[in-house]
């Protein structure tokens, strides 16, 4: 992560910290002034609207963390569930960790909304740091959970998010990745583990 970045995001988290705990209103102004220039140094830096980036950077409440994004792996006849979403890239099911779900819990809602299967979560192959994997640099910190699953039932039905669902090979993957949520080398990680019976859980 170029060291810009680094400086825009801990000035953001401070201030988001500052903004929490304080209820002196001089302090408050400062610490609003220090949130919008680090999302003016992000515009400056990455040609996005200093709109887009106080949406996506400045909108929170509350002391910072990170956010939990899950992804679940599932196999069949050594092939990998990959869903075409309506984009037209391809994806490891999974989203945003929802309120009051777990990681299980929302590794089951998500590949049964975005897949229309049921499965039953067995185990967890990563918990990755989405900047050190992902493109583009996110100005803010993901957890990124890949969770191994195993299909019970369903069947697919189109909907909103995804228009197919299919399996692949390592050597059939398709080049149009959804690189923000999922690249080659997450995917090549996903079958290395299947693979692997003593597979350990890997994180950053």
């Amino acid at each position: 992560m170029e060291k810009w970045l680094k400086w825009a995001i801990e000035i953001q988290s401070l201030a988001q910290a500052g903004l929490t705990y304080t209820d002196n209103v001089y302090d408050i102004e400062r610490y609003e002034r220090l949130r919008e220039i680090s999302a003016e140094m992000i515009e400056e830096r990455s040609g996005i609207s200093l709109e887009k980036v106080k949406y996506l950077f400045c909108n929170e409440t509350g002391y910072q963390t990170p956010k939990i994004d899950t992804r679940a792996v599932i196999f069949k006849d050594n092939k990998i569930l990959l869903t075409h979403e309506n984009n037209g890239t391809w994806s490891l099911p999974g989203g945003w960790c929802d309120v009051l779900e777990s990681v299980g819990s929302n590794t089951k809602k998500e590949v049964k909304e975005e897949t229309g299967l049921d499965v039953e979560t067995v185990k967890i192959i990563s918990i990755q740091d989405r900047n050190k994997h992902n493109r583009p640099i996110y100005a803010y910190g993901v957890c990124k959970v890949f969770v191994l699953c195993n299909v019970t039932g369903g069947e697919f039905t189109e909907n909103i998010e995804t228009t197919e669902i299919k399996y692949f090979s390592l050597d059939e993957i398709p080049d149009n990745l959804a690189e923000e949520k999922t690249n080659r080398e997450q995917i090549e990680m996903c079958f290395k583990a299947i693979k692997d019976e003593n597979w350990q859980t890997q994180f950053d």
